[in-house]
């Protein structure tokens, strides 16, 4: 079924690459204008860089290939203002909001006794405040279209489990769970929907990189290639894969922005290939 989310208005944080750019494209594949946000430089304590204004660019030009408008915005998630900002825009350009996907989040690795102060707030910071703040800055514009919506927080299996070694991770995602379910609370009267969804480990640049490899096997002293982390990262998961393309979330997150599931809320959607259940 095709337009599953015509005429809708999609805000999207972490839309240069990976996740975003999946969701963006996806969304405005069934007939959605995107409002896409990206940080677009590089965060200090993370080993791996973060996407670019060319790449946001890059994701603009996927979409409006599709036929559908997208307006970005380079914006951390940690100042409010900026986020607000680029919310306010995007709903003067297109006088309505309908999806909100709280997408942008970062990782790094250190077991928790020796994580570094700067690392923890990092990821606190971007993972959980930066969601709370996309909340707050698109939830009102949300509530004035009256036309209800969709706002989906991207948590991760570590926000339904714990793992080792990414305790600052797996704290922001579990929090998600808690601030979404609030969330839910307060909108229900204005027909919105707040959800979380709980990927498995995901075929992007934040898997992709030396740090994370090094994470996944640490018993190499050497660098670690794809190849390396393919059986451990299978481990993780009931299916045998090692991880899942970005796609797979997008279909998710087209399923919840879409009227299918205007009755879905406070709920939390594992696509984890059954990692949650190991």
């Amino acid at each position: 079924m095709a337009g599953r989310v015509e005429g809708k208005v999609a805000f999207i944080t972490g839309a240069a690459r990976g996740q975003g750019r999946s969701h963006a494209v996806r969304l405005a594949g069934e007939g959605a204008d995107i409002i896409g946000i990206d940080i677009c430089e590089d965060v200090d304590s993370i080993q791996y860089p973060m996407g670019t204004m060319a790449d946001l660019e890059e994701t603009k030009r996927q979409v409006e290939a599709l036929g559908r408008k997208m307006l970005i915005f380079k914006a951390d998630v940690r100042d409010f203002d900026a986020l607000k900002a680029a919310a306010d825009a995007g709903f003067a350009e297109f006088g309505r909001l309908d999806i909100v996907v709280a997408n942008a989040g970062i990782a790094s690795f250190a077991m928790t006794d020796q994580m570094e102060e700067s690392m923890w707030q990092d990821v606190i910071d971007i993972n959980l405040t930066g969601v709370w703040h996309t909340y707050k800055a698109t939830v009102n514009h949300m509530i004035a279209a009256g036309n209800g919506g969709s706002i989906m927080f991207i948590s991760s299996t570590g926000g339904l489990k714990g793992l080792a070694a990414i305790p600052h991770y797996v704290s922001a995602k579990h929090g998600l769970v808690g601030l979404a379910r609030t969330c839910a609370i307060e909108v229900a009267p204005h027909m919105i929907r707040v959800n979380t969804i709980h990927p498995t480990n995901i075929d992007t640049d934040m898997i992709n990189n030396q740090s994370t490899r090094q994470a996944f096997r640490p018993d190499l002293d050497r660098e670690v290639t794809k190849e390396d982390m393919v059986e451990s990262a299978t481990a993780m998961n009931l299916i045998p894969v090692p991880w899942i393309d970005s796609i797979e979330i997008s279909h998710a997150v087209l399923f919840l922005g879409s009227d299918e599931a205007r009755f879905i809320t406070a709920a939390k959607i594992p696509v984890d290939a059954g990692m949650s259940q190991k």
